[in-house]
């Protein structure tokens, strides 16, 4: 049996990257799932990956900085599998780079809308039904940078900072309730984000290389393990926790 058994399962940014490497890994561990993206393409790629491991996966349209868009996505969860027992509110954008100074006050409520009130809408919409079902586990995705500084993001960090202290204000108010609260911290990703900024220049994919103490950079795969985790039975007495999947980044 895999490690999500029969579990019900949610995963938010599922279209590519971190959210697409989760929501498959944890069909293969026994989960079916809902899934949200805007990026109708990639969500839909990723439900025939889900399908090819023999678990049930729906993709809807969400987008999670929409309180609408929130309550439809759980709403298809409970409609379609009648409970929550994972969710992974994953869903995030970098935003525009810019010192702080001169970045754009439309950057800023675009980011916080998608990093933080995305996640505040999913827990606020999750947790009732998993305080019925008695059990369960969010898992949000913070970032190094919820825990560290870093140049030319300052709402990236903000956010991810934010999402750091919500995890912990919510695993507390909830601990005797029978389900846990936690966040992941990947560090340097390949993903669709880091893409974006590395552009298909190998000096500057070489320059975070750099930045890392394994000499490489992270595998969506190696983050969609700690989640997979975190969401587990084996983490049972954790909660309130942001588990930092950097290698080593922090530790310098």
């Amino acid at each position: 049996m895999g490690r999500l058994e029969n579990k019900i399962a949610l995963v938010t940014g599922a279209s590519t990257g971190i959210g697409r490497a989760t929501a498959v890994l944890f069909a293969k561990e026994g989960a079916n799932l809902v899934i949200g993206d805007i990026n109708d393409q990639g969500g839909e790629e990723t439900q025939a990956m889900i399908k090819t491991t023999g678990r049930d996966g729906v993709f809807v349209h969400a987008d999670v900085s929409k309180a609408s868009d929130v309550q439809r996505l759980i709403n298809t969860v409970m409609e379609t599998f009648g409970r929550l027992d994972c969710a992974f509110n994953n869903a995030g954008i970098l935003g525009d780079r810019a010192n702080m100074a001169e970045s754009d006050e439309a950057n800023w409520d675009r980011v916080m809308g998608v990093n933080l009130k995305g996640v505040y809408l999913c827990m606020k919409y999750e947790i009732p039904h998993m305080l019925i079902g008695g059990s369960g586990s969010i898992v949000n995705t913070c970032s190094l940078f919820g825990l560290v500084g870093a140049e030319d993001c300052s709402a990236y960090v903000a956010s991810k900072h934010a999402v750091a202290g919500l995890t912990k204000a919510a695993a507390l108010e909830y601990a005797r309730q029978g389900f846990r609260v936690n966040a992941v911290c990947p560090g340097t990703t390949r993903t669709p984000m880091l893409d974006s900024v590395v552009n298909g220049n190998p000096e500057v994919e070489a320059e975070y290389i750099a930045l890392e103490p394994t000499g490489r950079l992270a595998d969506p795969q190696e983050i969609a393990e700690a989640v997979v985790w975190l969401s587990s039975d084996a983490a049972s007495f954790v909660t309130g926790h942001t588990l930092s999947v950097d290698g080593g980044r922090t530790a310098m």
